[in-house]
């Protein structure tokens, strides 16, 4: 199986006044379809640039990067866009709902944006919410609906266009813990359905839902191995919501 990630040597410096900000330093990884991927490390350790740069939001400044077979390096900016919508569902800690809209308008903008006709776009949100266990709530708006809702409305929307990979940015961040563990239930769920999910947080409890967990710290992956607490910590959780 060929891997869905492949990075190499990946570098990105920034430029604070005259001296060079390194954010990643020769970063190397691959990441296999199905895996369920934590990217860890505190405040400045470069998971966020790592993230916008798996996200294709953001280029190295140094390295290659291969998504999916196809050398990212080598994709001009329409290219790029084209990319992150049809095979990256990306899930935020603000959620990133549009307000005046249904949970049902929300999920089929990112449809519209691939330009699917409409009849189809109503279809795969109403299936894609039904999935994150939304059927019930596909006319409210986000001011109707709870935070864990809201969240689900954002997963929903990154999965409606059967991406390869679902990159979540700190995605409990905004919630509380009870909320946060049907979120994080939800995402091994999905998981365990054959999603491929990378999760980006400095939370411990977060990250050890994941079956592998890569640590950062100064731009460089300092620890990279597969989560052995991870059969406790879920069945710790799966007790605690009987």
């Amino acid at each position: 199986m060929d891997a869905l990630i492949r990075m190499e040597a990946i570098t990105k410096v920034y430029t604070v006044g005259d001296e060079p900000l390194w954010a990643l330093r020769g970063v190397s990884l691959q990441v296999m379809p199905g895996e369920y991927v934590a990217i860890m490390g505190p405040s400045g350790s470069g998971k966020s640039t790592m993230m916008n740069i798996l996200g294709c939001l953001d280029r190295p400044t140094d390295g290659r990067y291969w998504f999916d077979g196809v050398d990212v390096g080598s994709l001009n900016d329409d290219e790029l866009t084209l990319l992150r919508n049809q095979k990256i569902g990306f899930v935020f800690q603000s959620f990133n709902l549009l307000p005046r809209t249904t949970a049902l308008e929300n999920v089929e903008l990112a449809l519209l944006y691939a330009g699917v006709r409409a009849a189809e776009r109503r279809r795969r949100a109403i299936e894609a919410l039904e999935q994150v266990g939304l059927g019930d709530r596909l006319h409210h708006k986000p001011n109707e609906l709870s935070g864990g809702q809201q969240q689900r409305v954002a997963i929903a929307r990154a999965l409606v266009n059967h991406p390869r990979l679902l990159l979540a940015d700190e995605p409990t961040g905004a919630l509380d813990s009870h909320t946060s563990e049907e979120i994080l239930g939800l995402f091994e769920a999905l998981n365990d359905q054959g999603h491929t999910v990378i999760l980006v947080t400095h939370e411990p409890d977060v990250g050890q839902h994941a079956k592998r967990i890569i640590r950062f710290q100064d731009g460089q992956i300092i620890a990279d191995q597969r989560n052995a607490e991870r059969r406790r910590v879920v069945a710790q959780a799966q007790k605690g919501g009987t």
